[in-house]
């Protein structure tokens, strides 16, 4: 049985684990605090046995592993993984949340070479897969049926694909704009949907009060720390696919700062037990619709604002994960960078045009970031990464935006067109 512990990021406080999880406990008894339009207080985050797993297991032996099956090194996971509820010697349960293991892809722009950890593929099409899959697997083995979550629609379609895959209930809250894209893929899969007169803030306040009322598992992000023990996964995939050798730069697209969060997480964890050096430099990407982020990075005080940009999916107003991301920026002598709507749609049109891979808003960010970033002397001979963590197809009211309306044309005039 995997061996770890609780601990505040604000006041350091440790929890043991039958504490917090027997009890429904998601943020530090002592000071957590969840406050509206402010980011949390007193998130968890999960400690193991790191000298233990340096002295049980190998770097070689580790960079065997094949991408996107995070359950094959269960030492480094919350979970029970001879827990009959969870029926991990059933292969069959696993291979419904496997992620696209060949998530790394080496691209070029204007004669620089660059990769991308692609996560487009996975099985709802998006990154929030790898956190909704911890939190799925953590409900059954805890027997909870129900789940709960405020999106803006990644991490709700992820988390009603998985449930739905797995047998269990999702409730999921979202905000009015939400794009029909993203609304129509999570009532497809038969999630109880309510669809929020407000903002994203506004339907992580609702869910979370109506969670605890109801008494659902909650998979709001940040606030449940498996959200960003579950992130963590994409640090380990980018070191088994680069064989060891790690990036020196990722750009990272930035909302709530889970992702940014959870990197830093498995990157740390990695360099606690010896198999890296240094950790990437880490770049939170955001919209400047959405940068509050980008401001509490620059100058260390946070006012809300309402977010609003076409990259839906990184629109927060009250980062829930700020203290934590901006702690993994400083950390990893990373940075914080804004990019405007129009820099985020030309991206998105030339990573489709160029490289065949469709995103959507959010994930086209990190694309218009690094060609801003290729201006800069600091980019000269090094490794960088970008995220893609999520498709096109999601959003196509933003595709609509570049691409023209096409009428019907008859056969004469189609001939007329290629001189025939």
């Amino acid at each position: 049985m995997t061996k770890y512990s609780y601990k505040c990021f604000d006041c350091g406080k440790y929890y043991g684990k039958d504490e917090i999880e027997k009890n429904l406990i998601y943020l530090c008894t002592e000071c957590g605090t969840v406050e509206k339009n402010q980011p949390l207080r007193g998130i968890l985050t999960l400690e193991y046995d790191y000298e233990w797993i340096r002295k049980s297991y190998s770097r070689e032996g580790f960079l065997k592993f094949k991408p996107g099956k995070f359950w094959q090194y269960d030492y480094l996971w919350p979970l029970d993984f001879d827990d009959r509820k969870i029926k991990f010697i059933d292969e069959k349960l696993l291979q419904k949340i496997i992620l696209d293991p060949n998530c790394i892809q080496e691209l070029s722009y204007e004669g620089k070479n660059f990769s991308v950890l692609d996560d487009t593929r996975n099985p709802t099409l998006s990154f929030k897969d790898r956190a909704s899959s911890l939190v799925v697997l953590k409900a059954l083995q805890l027997g909870i049926k129900e789940i709960a979550a405020a999106s803006t629609g990644n991490a709700g379609s992820s988390l009603a694909g998985i449930c739905a895959r797995l047998g269990l209930k999702s409730i999921i809250f979202v905000p009015k704009n939400i794009p029909d894209a993203k609304r129509i893929q999570i009532q497809s899969y038969g999630a109880n949907l309510f669809l929020v007169d407000g903002d994203y803030d506004a339907a992580f306040d609702v869910c979370l009060e109506l969670s605890a009322k109801k008494k659902w598992y909650s998979r709001n992000t940040a606030y449940n720390p498996l959200t960003i023990e579950g992130k963590k996964s994409a640090a380990y995939d980018i070191f088994i696919s680069s064989n060891g050798v790690m990036p020196d730069t990722i750009f990272v697209p930035t909302g709530d700062g889970v992702i940014l969060s959870g990197l830093y997480k498995g990157f740390s964890e990695l360099l606690a037990i010896g198999w890296i050096e240094k950790i990437p430099k880490l770049i939170a990407v955001q919209a400047a619709g959405s940068n509050a982020l980008v401001r509490y990075f620059a100058d260390k005080k946070f006012e809300y604002r309402p977010a609003k940009s076409i990259a839906d999916s990184i629109c927060a107003g009250a980062p829930r994960c700020l203290y934590m991301a901006n702690d993994a920026i400083r950390k990893s002598n990373g940075g914080a960078v804004e990019v405007s709507d129009e820099e985020i749609l030309d991206a998105q049109k030339y990573v489709a045009q160029y490289y065949g891979i469709l995103l959507e808003p959010s994930s086209s960010s990190t694309f218009a970031a690094y060609r801003k970033y290729l201006i800069s002397d600091d980019s000269i001979n090094e490794k960088v990464l970008l995220l893609f963590t999520g498709n096109g197809l999601k959003d196509t009211s933003a595709l609509n935006k570049w691409n023209n309306n096409l009428l019907p044309v008859n056969e004469i005039a189609i001939k007329k067109y290629f001189n025939m």
